[in-house]
């Protein structure tokens, strides 16, 4: 074979691979979302040294955050893993999390290195929004004071309001209806039975990371991935937990996350498991019940990320003496009937991820 007639077939060769390759980027792309390009896998990262007396260590992190990446996505790189789900092109929101303040919430290092993540991957720091629901929270949390100079942040609700129907920050287009008010609503009032979109989720980032925390949660039973969403990115949720008996948890909060924009652009859950609260959540009670746990979970599929978080909180309540969350009643600290972590079955029976142990792929790693 000439010369000329090789460098032809090298050519054309690498040229089919470049082709393959870039089918295989925009498939993935294409599958985005929730459960996205991975549903069922779950990547468990443990590490001893990530914090000592509920201080997390920055370090430990960055490797945690960069091992958990990379295994999930299969990058040879920690960039490469971040370029996976976002570009320059992207507007990114980062869901904070400040409720069970100031014990289990979302820690500056955590997120100062997963918006260090987004920029390795050529977003900019002005295209990053920091956001949970209710600013009086967000700022008593402190996180508008160490976020990176640059970083932006927002919030759905700045005056309280009776039904939680503020609309301001709220997108009147974008809603999710149930037959579900409040004792002192009117339930012929269609406004009354819906929760809207925040203009966030809607209106200002293409995609976002879902920072979650390990934490109980007495009406759902626990509050990571899903509830984050649910709770977090609408108004009117106290519809779904008014009274201790009067708790419809199990179907509000995956009825919410499967509306398609919160689908859509919730593209990778990333939760923060250094510290946990197995009892008295999500409110300031938790601080009596909190563990270090020193692990963090990664997945693009919220149903399979709670089931695991769910039996790693269960198994640290055995630890102590406790029931089960499905079994657990009604006590001082935790005062609802019956907490609802049916949730999680029910949101895997949406499509929204997988839920039967037997078909989560959960890959385990210990940075020790």
């Amino acid at each position: 074979m000439n010369s000329d007639r090789r460098e032809f077939f090298q050519r054309a060769l690498a040229a089919g691979a470049l082709y393959g390759s870039a089918q295989m980027k925009a498939a993935q792309a294409a599958s985005l979302g929730i459960p996205g390009p991975w549903p069922g896998r779950v990547v468990q990262v443990h590490n001893p040294n990530s914090v000592a007396s509920f201080k997390p260590n920055r370090e430990a992190i960055r490797q945690m955050l960069a091992k958990g990446m990379m295994e999930l996505t299969g990058a040879p790189d920690a960039p490469s893993a971040w370029r996976a789900f976002f570009d320059p092109s992207d507007v990114v929101g980062l869901k904070l999390n400040p409720v069970g303040r100031p014990h289990v919430i979302s820690s500056p290092e955590m997120a100062q290195e997963i918006i260090a993540g987004l920029e390795s991957a050529g977003v900019k720091r002005t295209n990053i929004i920091a956001y949970d629901r209710y600013k009086r929270e967000f700022l008593q949390a402190g996180f508008d004071k160490w976020l990176p100079e640059g970083v932006r942040w927002t919030y759905g609700t700045d005056q309280p309001h009776p039904l939680q129907l503020d609309m301001d920050m709220y997108d009147a287009k974008e809603y999710v209806e149930l037959p579900l008010v409040l004792p002192r609503a009117d339930a012929t009032n269609p406004h009354h039975r819906r929760s809207y979109l925040a203009k966030f989720i809607t209106q200002d980032v293409t995609k976002m990371v879902n920072l979650a925390l390990l934490k109980h949660h007495q009406s759902a039973g626990v509050t990571v991935a899903l509830k984050n969403l649910s709770h977090g990115l609408v108004n009117n949720v106290s519809r779904s937990h008014s009274t201790p008996t009067l708790n419809t948890c199990g179907t509000f909060i995956p009825s919410i996350v499967d509306h398609p924009i919160i689908r859509k652009k919730s593209v990778i859950n990333i939760l923060d498991g250094l510290v946990g609260g197995y009892h008295g959540g999500p409110g300031g009670k938790i601080g009596k019940y909190m563990w270090e746990h020193k692990t963090m979970y990664f997945s693009t599929d919220p149903v399979a990320m709670d089931k695991v978080a769910w039996k790693a909180i269960d198994v640290q309540r055995a630890t102590v003496g406790m029931k089960t969350i499905a079994e657990g009643k009604p006590d001082p600290d935790s005062t609802f009937l019956n907490m609802q972590v049916e949730h999680i079955e029910i949101a895997g029976a949406l499509g929204l991820g997988i839920y039967q142990d037997a078909k989560i792929d959960l890959r385990k790693f210990d940075l020790a």
